[in-house]
């Protein structure tokens, strides 16, 4: 199922949403490419869609989740990919 929160995440002059499956990346990216989201706006495990596309997501069949849910729902499905850490994050101040 494809999945989008509310657009929450400020930047660029607008707000985002978090748009993911809960199947598959592949299904994730069928979807993208048949609405056209540029590819640069996948993220690991989603895609970062603007606010002002958001209603769009929706007509297309993606299903409203909050952003809590929709990390459970990855997790759950085994597509949940998070950021690495920095590695200046990791070293002690020591090192």
């Amino acid at each position: 199922m494809i999945l989008i929160d509310e657009a929450r995440v400020p930047g660029y002059g607008t707000t985002w949403a978090h748009l993911a499956s809960d199947t598959s990346l592949d299904e994730l990216h069928a979807f993208a490419r048949r609405l056209q989201i540029p590819e640069r706006g996948f993220d690991r495990d989603h895609y970062d869609v603007p606010a002002e596309h958001h209603q769009r997501m929706l007509d297309a069949g993606a299903v409203q989740v909050s952003s809590r849910e929709l990390v459970v729902r990855l997790r759950a499905a085994g597509l949940r990919r998070p950021k690495p850490l920095h590695l200046s994050a990791q070293l002690s101040p020591d090192a």
